[in-house]
C-alpha cells in the first residue's frame, strides 16, 4: 500500500469556485460533528475516499457483520442560490498518527480541492478550556490581516494582543499550508471543555460558519445532542459525588 490511496467513489464534480472546508476528530470532536451535521443537513454527495498507513491499524464492524478500513471522506455540494458558492467538506475517522503522516495528508488533500478550484479554506475544531462553558465563543485564526478584519463582524474573537498560540493538526496545517500555495484560510475553534464531545460548541461554530456562506440549516439534531451530553456529564457529577462520599465515610471509620 502507498503511503496514502486516494479512491474515487463518484465522478470528479464541476463546481463553481468552491470553498473547502474541513472537520476531523479533535478537541471535543468539534470540527467532526460540524462537518457531519453541514454534510447532513445539505445532503452532501461522497466522491473520495482516503486511505493511508498514518491511520491506527484497524478496521470498523459495520451493523450488518461487514467492515469498513478507516479513512478521510470528501464530500460536495452544489448551491441553486445565485451568488452562493459550492461546498467541498471533509471529514473522516481520524487524522493522522505522526508530523509525517499529517503533512502527507494535507498534502493530498490540498492537491484534490486546489484542482477543483478551491481558493479558499475554513478549517473547524474546538478550543479547550478544560471547564464547564454556559455559552461557547468561536475563536478565529486566518491567513491575512484583512480576513481577520472582515470576520470581526461576525462575533469571531481573534486574540489580538495576547502571546502566541498554536493550532495542531489538520486544522492548522491546512489553512498552513494552503496559505503558501496562495489559499487564503480561517480556522474557528469553539470554546468547549475539551473531555466530552461537544454538540453545543459545533453548533456555535456552525452558526458563524454558515451566516458568512448564507447557508440555511436546522440545528434541532445538534441541540438533541448537547442535551444528551448534558445529561450524561450531570450523572459523571452524581456518581463522582457519591464516590467521594464514600471515600469520606471509609475515613472516619477508620479514624473511629
Amino acid at each position: 500500500m502507498k503511503e496514502v490511496v486516494v479512491k474515487y467513489v463518484a465522478r470528479k464534480p464541476k463546481l463553481d469556485r468552491p470553498i473547502f472546508i474541513e472537520g476531523l476528530p479533535g478537541i471535543g470532536n468539534v470540527g467532526k460533528l460540524a462537518a457531519e451535521h453541514l454534510i447532513e443537513e445539505l445532503n452532501a454527495k461522497k466522491f473520495v475516499e482516503i486511505y493511508c498507513k498514518d491511520f491506527p491499524p484497524q478496521v470498523f464492524i459495520n451493523r450488518d457483520g461487514t467492515i469498513k478500513l478507516v479513512n478521510n471522506e470528501l464530500y460536495y455540494w452544489k448551491t441553486r442560490k445565485k451568488g452562493q458558492r459550492d461546498l467541498i467538506i471533509l471529514t473522516g475517522d481520524y487524522q493522522g498518527l505522526s508530523s509525517e503522516g499529517q503533512y502527507e495528508l494535507s498534502d493530498t488533500i490540498l492537491n484534490i480541492v486546489e484542482a477543483l478550484g478551491v481558493k479558499q479554506i475554513f478549517t473547524l475544531g474546538g478550543y479547550g478550556l478544560g471547564r464547564e462553558i454556559e455559552k461557547p465563543r468561536v475563536l478565529g485564526a486566518a491567513t491575512s490581516r484583512n480576513l481577520v478584519k472582515k470576520l470581526k463582524k461576525y462575533d469571531v474573537v481573534f486574540r489580538e494582543n495576547e502571546p502566541g498560540g498554536g493550532i495542531i493538526g489538520a486544522s492548522g496545517l491546512l489553512i498552513g499550508l494552503g496559505k503558501l500555495r496562495g489559499i487564503e484560510g480561517v480556522c474557528f475553534m469553539g470554546e468547549t471543555p475539551g473531555y466530552l464531545v461537544d454538540p453545543k460548541s459545533a453548533e456555535a461554530v456552525l452558526r458563524v460558519l454558515t451566516k458568512i456562506l448564507d447557508i440555511n440549516i436546522s440545528f434541532s439534531e445538534l441541540q438533541r445532542k448537547a442535551e444528551e451530553i448534558e445529561y450524561i456529564a450531570d450523572q459523571l457529577k452524581e456518581l463522582e459525588g457519591l464516590s467521594k462520599k464514600g471515600e469520606e465515610r471509609k475515613d472516619i471509620d477508620y479514624i473511629g
